[in-house]
């Protein structure tokens, strides 16, 4: 029997995405299952995204997202990009990463940019930098997102988590088992078997 596999509602500019990566990745990897990175915009365009200097992402930072990073050794820091960006162009950009065999090492360099870096990947050409440092054709990639080559697809893709009644991200699904939130490792081991 093939191991199921996992299938990650994420947002580019979810601290708790990056949090999660690392567990579900070895979790996965120890089960020989595939993980599906699938796009969930918390803020689409047009709706305002959030302001670091003000009150709401500072006190969730201070309370619940540097306690876990520390817990489980993941470095991040509150990044200072204002407002936040929107997060359809990264998505964009991953579609092409996805035909290119990259979709892995960009969804991870993207999280690692905005989240450890501080660099804002709302911008196409930090995300045309991130695709060179990951392997992708930069040129090419960057035509992509400037014709918004994959802009339907991605749409396809917030229609399809939303159908699949995802509200918060990270959103795994294995099978029939549903996880939100940065997943515990024993309880993805014992959906993965």
């Amino acid at each position: 029997m093939n191991p199921p596999e996992v299938v990650v509602y994420f947002d580019y500019v979810c601290p708790y995405c990056l949090l999660a990566e690392d567990i579900i990745e070895k979790a996965a990897a120890e089960a020989g299952a595939t993980v599906t990175w699938r796009p969930y915009e918390l803020r689409p365009h047009p709706n305002p995204t959030l302001r670091p200097e003000d009150e709401y992402l500072p006190r969730v930072w201070r309370s619940s997202v540097y306690p876990m990073a520390e817990r489980l050794g993941v470095p991040i820091k509150l990044p200072t990009v204002s407002p936040q960006p929107y997060t359809h162009l990264p998505f964009e950009g991953s579609l092409f990463a996805e035909e290119h065999g990259r979709a892995k090492e960009y969804h991870g360099a993207v999280l690692r940019a905005f989240f450890q870096q501080d660099r804002d990947i709302g911008q196409p050409e930090v995300l045309k930098e991130i695709a060179a440092e990951v392997g992708l054709p930069a040129e090419e990639f960057a035509a992509a997102l400037a014709e918004r080559r994959y802009a339907e697809r991605h749409q396809a893709g917030l229609a399809q988590a939303r159908a699949a009644g995802v509200r918060a991200v990270p959103t795994i699904d294995i099978g029939s088992h549903r996880f939100e939130g940065v997943p515990n490792p024993e309880d993805l081991r014992k959906a993965l078997s």
